[in-house]
Protein backbone atom coordinates (compact mmCIF):
# COMPACT_ATOMS: atom_id res chain seq x y z
CA UNK A 1 0.00 0.00 0.00
CA UNK A 2 2.86 2.62 -0.62
CA UNK A 3 2.27 5.94 -1.51
CA UNK A 4 4.27 8.65 -2.60
CA UNK A 5 3.77 12.27 -2.96
CA UNK A 6 6.42 14.31 -5.19
CA UNK A 7 5.94 18.16 -4.13
CA UNK A 8 7.93 20.14 -6.61
CA UNK A 9 8.48 24.02 -7.42
CA UNK A 10 7.55 25.26 -10.94
CA UNK A 11 9.88 23.93 -13.53
CA UNK A 12 12.14 21.58 -11.90
CA UNK A 13 10.67 18.57 -13.73
CA UNK A 14 8.37 17.02 -10.77
CA UNK A 15 5.45 16.58 -13.16
CA UNK A 16 7.55 14.68 -15.03
CA UNK A 17 9.38 12.70 -12.89
CA UNK A 18 6.01 11.52 -11.09
CA UNK A 19 4.44 10.18 -14.46
CA UNK A 20 7.63 8.40 -14.68
CA UNK A 21 7.95 6.89 -11.28
CA UNK A 22 4.18 5.87 -11.40
CA UNK A 23 5.01 3.80 -15.07
CA UNK A 24 8.01 2.60 -13.50
CA UNK A 25 6.27 0.98 -10.35
CA UNK A 26 2.68 0.16 -12.00
CA UNK A 27 0.96 2.79 -9.33
CA UNK A 28 -1.82 4.92 -10.55
CA UNK A 29 -0.42 8.59 -10.76
CA UNK A 30 -2.90 11.14 -9.16
CA UNK A 31 -3.21 14.96 -9.79
CA UNK A 32 -6.31 16.57 -10.21
CA UNK A 33 -7.72 13.60 -9.32
CA UNK A 34 -8.40 14.75 -5.31
CA UNK A 35 -9.62 18.04 -5.78
CA UNK A 36 -12.01 16.11 -8.67
CA UNK A 37 -12.63 13.85 -5.80
CA UNK A 38 -13.21 16.57 -2.78
CA UNK A 39 -15.37 18.38 -5.63
CA UNK A 40 -17.60 15.50 -5.96
CA UNK A 41 -18.02 14.64 -2.23
CA UNK A 42 -18.34 18.09 -0.34
CA UNK A 43 -19.96 20.03 -3.14
CA UNK A 44 -16.70 22.52 -3.43
CA UNK A 45 -15.91 23.62 -7.19
CA UNK A 46 -12.88 22.44 -8.47
CA UNK A 47 -11.52 25.96 -9.80
CA UNK A 48 -12.35 26.85 -5.93
CA UNK A 49 -9.80 24.68 -4.53
CA UNK A 50 -6.96 25.50 -7.46
CA UNK A 51 -7.83 29.42 -6.86
CA UNK A 52 -6.85 28.67 -3.22
CA UNK A 53 -4.40 26.88 -3.68
CA UNK A 54 -2.52 28.68 -6.77
CA UNK A 55 -3.67 32.47 -6.68
CA UNK A 56 -3.66 35.47 -4.73
CA UNK A 57 -6.37 36.58 -2.90
CA UNK A 58 -7.75 39.83 -3.35
CA UNK A 59 -9.57 39.59 0.08
CA UNK A 60 -7.46 37.80 2.41
CA UNK A 61 -9.20 38.12 5.96
CA UNK A 62 -12.36 36.34 3.75
CA UNK A 63 -9.80 33.86 2.29
CA UNK A 64 -8.35 32.89 5.85
CA UNK A 65 -11.97 32.30 7.18
CA UNK A 66 -12.67 29.49 4.40
CA UNK A 67 -8.83 28.26 3.98
CA UNK A 68 -9.76 25.76 7.41
CA UNK A 69 -12.64 24.44 5.09
CA UNK A 70 -10.65 23.82 1.98
CA UNK A 71 -7.48 22.12 3.99
CA UNK A 72 -9.97 19.72 5.77
CA UNK A 73 -11.95 18.58 2.91
CA UNK A 74 -8.71 18.38 0.85
CA UNK A 75 -7.21 16.06 3.39
CA UNK A 76 -10.41 14.32 3.62
CA UNK A 77 -10.45 13.59 -0.63
CA UNK A 78 -6.74 12.57 -0.68
CA UNK A 79 -7.55 9.34 2.21
CA UNK A 80 -10.32 8.69 0.12
CA UNK A 81 -8.23 8.49 -3.21
CA UNK A 82 -5.72 6.95 -1.21
CA UNK A 83 -7.77 3.70 0.09
CA UNK A 84 -6.38 0.92 -2.70
CA UNK A 85 -2.23 2.53 -1.81
CA UNK A 86 0.05 2.08 -4.55
CA UNK A 87 0.02 5.60 -6.02
CA UNK A 88 2.48 8.59 -6.59
CA UNK A 89 0.82 12.00 -6.25
CA UNK A 90 2.13 15.22 -7.54
CA UNK A 91 0.51 18.02 -6.31
CA UNK A 92 -0.08 20.91 -3.60
CA UNK A 93 0.47 20.35 -0.17
CA UNK A 94 0.95 16.35 -0.60
CA UNK A 95 3.84 16.34 2.08
CA UNK A 96 1.36 17.98 4.67
CA UNK A 97 -2.07 15.20 4.14
CA UNK A 98 -0.87 12.17 5.43
CA UNK A 99 0.69 12.89 8.75
CA UNK A 100 2.00 9.89 11.04
CA UNK A 101 1.35 7.67 8.16
CA UNK A 102 4.64 5.42 8.20
CA UNK A 103 4.62 4.42 4.24
CA UNK A 104 4.48 7.86 2.65
CA UNK A 105 7.72 8.61 0.84
CA UNK A 106 7.73 12.58 0.61
CA UNK A 107 9.71 13.83 -1.93
CA UNK A 108 11.11 17.50 -2.56
CA UNK A 109 12.28 18.41 -6.19
CA UNK A 110 13.91 21.62 -6.73
CA UNK A 111 15.79 23.32 -9.09
CA UNK A 112 18.51 26.59 -9.32
CA UNK A 113 16.44 29.92 -10.39
CA UNK A 114 18.97 29.73 -13.90
CA UNK A 115 17.82 26.18 -14.44
CA UNK A 116 13.98 27.29 -14.13
CA UNK A 117 14.83 30.53 -16.10
CA UNK A 118 16.13 28.42 -18.68
CA UNK A 119 13.02 26.12 -18.82
CA UNK A 120 10.64 28.68 -18.67
CA UNK A 121 12.17 30.16 -21.79
CA UNK A 122 12.14 26.98 -23.72
CA UNK A 123 8.25 26.15 -22.58
CA UNK A 124 7.12 29.36 -22.77
CA UNK A 125 9.48 31.90 -24.53
CA UNK A 126 9.90 34.30 -22.22
CA UNK A 127 13.03 36.29 -21.65
CA UNK A 128 15.71 36.11 -18.84
CA UNK A 129 13.97 39.09 -16.92
CA UNK A 130 10.49 38.34 -17.46
CA UNK A 131 10.92 34.12 -16.63
CA UNK A 132 12.46 35.27 -13.47
CA UNK A 133 10.32 37.44 -12.31
CA UNK A 134 7.15 34.94 -12.97
CA UNK A 135 8.85 32.66 -11.04
CA UNK A 136 9.35 34.98 -7.70
CA UNK A 137 5.52 35.99 -8.79
CA UNK A 138 4.61 31.99 -8.69
CA UNK A 139 7.13 31.13 -5.72
CA UNK A 140 5.55 34.04 -3.42
CA UNK A 141 2.01 32.94 -4.11
CA UNK A 142 2.64 29.41 -3.20
CA UNK A 143 4.07 30.34 0.08
CA UNK A 144 2.03 32.47 1.09
CA UNK A 145 -0.82 30.03 0.31
CA UNK A 146 0.47 26.83 2.22
CA UNK A 147 2.38 28.69 5.11
CA UNK A 148 -1.88 29.81 5.48
CA UNK A 149 -2.94 26.61 5.11
CA UNK A 150 -0.82 24.31 6.75
CA UNK A 151 1.78 26.93 8.79
CA UNK A 152 4.36 25.10 7.32
CA UNK A 153 7.19 26.27 5.31
CA UNK A 154 6.69 24.06 2.39
CA UNK A 155 10.14 24.19 1.30
CA UNK A 156 11.91 23.28 4.85
CA UNK A 157 13.28 19.72 3.69
CA UNK A 158 12.77 18.74 7.17
CA UNK A 159 9.02 18.46 5.71
CA UNK A 160 10.58 15.64 3.06
CA UNK A 161 11.80 12.15 3.26
CA UNK A 162 13.86 12.95 -0.21
CA UNK A 163 14.92 16.47 -1.66
CA UNK A 164 15.76 16.07 -5.08
CA UNK A 165 18.27 18.84 -6.75
CA UNK A 166 17.20 18.37 -10.68
CA UNK A 167 19.76 21.47 -11.07
CA UNK A 168 22.19 18.58 -11.86
CA UNK A 169 19.93 14.67 -11.44
CA UNK A 170 18.20 13.99 -14.31
CA UNK A 171 14.37 12.42 -14.43
CA UNK A 172 15.46 9.35 -15.25
CA UNK A 173 18.23 9.58 -12.07
CA UNK A 174 15.50 11.33 -9.84
CA UNK A 175 13.34 8.50 -10.95
CA UNK A 176 15.38 6.10 -9.68
CA UNK A 177 16.24 7.54 -6.54
CA UNK A 178 12.95 7.19 -5.72
CA UNK A 179 12.22 4.01 -6.61
CA UNK A 180 14.67 2.55 -4.75
CA UNK A 181 13.70 4.37 -1.95
CA UNK A 182 10.24 2.86 -2.36
CA UNK A 183 11.50 -0.31 -1.98
CA UNK A 184 13.28 0.25 1.55
CA UNK A 185 12.13 -1.27 4.31
CA UNK A 186 11.56 2.44 5.99
CA UNK A 187 8.66 2.98 3.36
CA UNK A 188 7.02 -0.66 3.90
CA UNK A 189 3.75 -0.76 5.13
CA UNK A 190 3.64 -2.25 8.29
CA UNK A 191 0.57 -2.97 10.50
CA UNK A 192 1.38 0.03 12.83
CA UNK A 193 1.21 2.53 9.43
CA UNK A 194 -1.76 0.78 8.04
CA UNK A 195 -3.34 1.43 11.28
CA UNK A 196 -2.08 5.15 11.30
CA UNK A 197 -4.26 5.88 7.84
CA UNK A 198 -7.55 3.94 9.06
CA UNK A 199 -7.59 6.36 11.83
CA UNK A 200 -6.23 9.27 9.82
CA UNK A 201 -9.32 8.63 7.45
CA UNK A 202 -11.83 8.58 9.88
CA UNK A 203 -11.02 11.37 11.72
CA UNK A 204 -10.51 13.66 8.18
CA UNK A 205 -14.47 12.23 7.01
CA UNK A 206 -15.82 13.59 10.60
CA UNK A 207 -13.87 16.65 10.40
CA UNK A 208 -14.83 17.29 6.57
CA UNK A 209 -18.71 16.55 7.40
CA UNK A 210 -18.83 18.77 10.40
CA UNK A 211 -17.08 21.38 8.64
CA UNK A 212 -19.60 21.47 5.62
CA UNK A 213 -22.54 21.16 7.72
CA UNK A 214 -24.30 24.59 7.88
CA UNK A 215 -24.78 24.35 12.19
CA UNK A 216 -21.12 23.09 12.59
CA UNK A 217 -18.66 24.83 10.31
CA UNK A 218 -17.68 27.56 12.05
CA UNK A 219 -16.92 25.32 15.18
CA UNK A 220 -12.92 24.33 15.66
CA UNK A 221 -12.98 20.84 17.29
CA UNK A 222 -10.29 18.13 17.84
CA UNK A 223 -11.26 14.69 16.55
CA UNK A 224 -9.27 11.68 16.79
CA UNK A 225 -10.28 8.16 15.98
CA UNK A 226 -8.94 4.83 17.76
CA UNK A 227 -10.45 1.69 15.85
CA UNK A 228 -13.53 3.77 14.58
CA UNK A 229 -13.89 5.04 18.37
CA UNK A 230 -13.72 8.76 17.84
CA UNK A 231 -12.86 11.59 20.16
CA UNK A 232 -14.40 15.17 19.85
CA UNK A 233 -13.42 17.90 22.08
CA UNK A 234 -13.09 21.53 21.57
CA UNK A 235 -15.15 24.85 23.59
CA UNK A 236 -18.67 25.12 22.61
CA UNK A 237 -20.96 28.21 23.44
CA UNK A 238 -24.18 26.69 22.23
CA UNK A 239 -24.67 23.27 24.07
CA UNK A 240 -27.56 22.40 22.01
CA UNK A 241 -25.32 21.84 19.02
CA UNK A 242 -23.56 18.79 21.11
CA UNK A 243 -26.06 16.61 19.73
CA UNK A 244 -26.00 17.36 16.18
CA UNK A 245 -22.13 17.50 16.52
CA UNK A 246 -22.39 13.79 17.72
CA UNK A 247 -25.56 12.98 15.14
CA UNK A 248 -23.19 14.12 12.51
CA UNK A 249 -19.97 11.94 13.40
CA UNK A 250 -22.04 9.03 14.26
CA UNK A 251 -23.41 8.94 10.64
CA UNK A 252 -19.48 8.88 8.56
CA UNK A 253 -18.57 5.49 7.52
CA UNK A 254 -16.40 4.10 10.00
CA UNK A 255 -17.45 5.14 13.27
CA UNK A 256 -18.36 2.88 16.07
CA UNK A 257 -19.13 5.08 18.49
CA UNK A 258 -18.67 8.66 19.60
CA UNK A 259 -17.21 10.31 22.58
CA UNK A 260 -17.15 14.23 23.59
CA UNK A 261 -14.95 16.66 25.67
CA UNK A 262 -16.96 19.83 24.92
CA UNK A 263 -16.26 22.94 26.90
CA UNK A 264 -18.18 26.02 27.64
CA UNK A 265 -15.98 29.17 26.61
CA UNK A 266 -14.21 31.17 29.33
CA UNK A 267 -16.55 34.05 30.97
CA UNK A 268 -14.62 36.55 30.26
CA UNK A 269 -14.90 35.52 26.27
CA UNK A 270 -18.55 35.33 26.96
CA UNK A 271 -18.61 38.68 29.04
CA UNK A 272 -15.90 40.70 28.35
Amino acid sequence: MAIVTISHAAFTGGSAIADKVAAALGYRCINREVLIEASRRYGIPEAKFTEVLETEGRWWERWLESARLYRITLQAAMCEVAQSGNMVYHGRAGQELFPSVGHVLKVLTVASMDFRIDQVNKRQGMDAERARQYLKDLDRVRSRRLRSLFSVDWLDPQGYDLVINTTRVSVDMAVDMIITATKRAEFQSTPISEKAFRELTVSARVQAALVTSAKTRNIVLNVRSDEGRVSITGILADAELEKEIVRIAKAVPGVTEVVTDIEPPPIEYMHP
